[in-house]
């Protein structure tokens, strides 16, 4: 792997790059615009908990019921967790990830 050496001076701006941003864009984008790609960021987010929700259940080749009984959830929480209308935080999200990581430990934990 090549090395170079750059040497940048703030007092020379020609030395400093501009970078792969396009300003004009960056100028033209609204409060509107943010608020809107925020609200798709936050949905996509909820879809990735939901899918990760969905994965831990069924590699542990449990039913919804069966899951929600041995994690200690209602069986609404884990239909709300995998359909994406809420996100799981705090403890049972440590709790998905230690399932996901560690299943036979955590389940025999719970137990």
């Amino acid at each position: 792997m090549k090395t170079i050496r750059v040497k940048i001076d703030p007092a020379i701006p020609s030395t400093i790059k501009l970078g792969r941003i396009d300003l004009a864009r960056v100028d033209a984008t609204t409060e509107q615009d943010i608020a809107v790609q925020q609200v798709a960021d936050q949905i996509e987010a909820m879809q990735d908990a939901a899918k990760f929700t969905r994965r831990v259940r069924k590699r542990l080749g449990l039913s919804q019921l069966e899951f929600s009984e041995r994690i200690g959830v209602s069986l609404n929480t884990i239909r709300n967790w995998e359909q994406g209308k809420r996100c799981p935080t705090g403890a049972a999200k440590a709790l998905l990830k230690i399932l996901d990581k560690a299943p036979e430990a955590a389940l025999a934990a719970l137990d």
